[in-house]
């Protein structure tokens, strides 16, 4: 039975997670600031009063720091989000929102824009990203439909299928590249260097807006879980609330792709660990995910931005594999894989 209040607790819960996380990380790095200053520029920053901090500190936290911890979290909400949805879609929780390739789309958008800037006069990687996602997505929907039915086994394979003739593309992309070879391998690796308020104010509005619509269908997630003929005797209109579900989650990891690169297993291993957490229902883990995704990458970038552990400063997606990929390998060999 679902109950609000556990939804409210866990939500609230993960929000203060989520707050401590971006004080925690705007206080860390080459300056180190308290993070009760930090709290006070925050606040200064959105117009809540006006608190005495130094010029130099109250720089350093809104124009430095925060527009990238603000787009970590952006992204990680938006790729945990999709994940949920995904490894709901498809009924598996190896699924993550890569699977289909969107990543990979928006992979050959953004090298293309890096190795041939003449072709794609835009001065930004975003769009030509986040067009390329959209549109691969778009493709291996069209592969998969037949007769007006997407079936998802298909759908599935017809992504396996783009995503190798993608990844060829993208070779081809990088060992073309020239003197911008670094900036692709490293768009490729997941990295939010540079990150600027214009990148948290391209995947912010489709983030949330995404999640949104989203969260209006968990009800029929729920029921596509009992299987697709089960949830058309129920009442769901099967194959347009699967275009839906697939097109809004494609929307949202190419939002976050498009800003960050490739950032692995966050889509992966934080939906699969709060379902182990609260359960398979989507009416509360799909808000839960989302917030605990959004955490996690904040943490990560922190860990990736400052050298944590004295390790050197790498793109944040070194990090989420590092981390990411033995936690799950844990998660296999000591426990079930959670059945959806």
């Amino acid at each position: 039975m679902f109950r609000p209040g556990r939804l409210a607790s866990w939500s609230i819960a993960l929000s203060a997670l989520l707050v401590c996380a971006v004080v925690g990380s705007a206080a860390l790095g080459p300056v180190r600031i308290d993070p009760l200053t930090v709290s006070r520029a925050i606040l200064n920053l959105a117009g809540l009063g006006v608190h005495e901090v130094p010029a130099t500190h109250q720089t350093i936290v809104a124009d430095v720091r925060l527009p990238r911890i603000l787009l970590a979290a952006t992204v990680g909400f938006a790729l945990a989000a999709a994940g949920t949805v995904m490894q709901g879609f498809f009924r598996n929780p190896l699924a993550d929102p890569s699977i289909i390739g969107v990543s990979s789309g928006a992979a050959v958008g953004a090298v293309a824009a890096i190795a041939f800037p003449a072709l794609v006069p835009i001065g930004s990687v975003h769009l030509p990203a986040f067009v390329g996602a959209l549109v691969t997505a778009f493709l291996v929907y069209a592969i998969a439909t037949e007769g007006g039915r997407t079936p998802v086994a298909t759908l599935l394979l017809a992504g396996v299928a783009i995503q190798a003739f993608l990844g060829a593309v993208i070779s081809f992309l990088v060992v073309h590249s020239g003197e911008n070879l670094r900036e692709a391998v490293v768009w490729m690796m997941g990295h939010l260097n540079r990150s600027t308020w214009g990148d948290v104010g391209f995947a912010l509005p489709v983030t949330v807006g995404g999640v949104l619509v989203l969260g209006a269908y968990t009800r029929e997630m729920n029921v596509l879980l009992l299987g697709e003929e089960d949830a058309h005797h129920l009442g769901v209109d099967v194959e347009r609330t699967k275009l839906l579900l697939l097109a809004l989650a494609s929307v949202v990891t190419a939002a976050g792709v498009a800003v960050a690169g490739v950032v692995g297993f966050v889509g992966l291993v934080v939906p699969h660990v709060m379902r182990l957490i609260v359960g398979p229902d989507h009416r509360i883990l799909l808000p839960t995910s989302a917030l605990a995704g959004a955490s996690f990458l904040v943490i990560a970038d922190t860990a990736a931005r400052v050298g944590a552990f004295g390790l050197p400063i790498v793109p944040v997606g070194i990090v989420t594999a590092t981390v990411g990929a033995p936690f799950f390998l844990y998660l296999l060999t000591n426990r079930e894989v959670h059945a959806l």
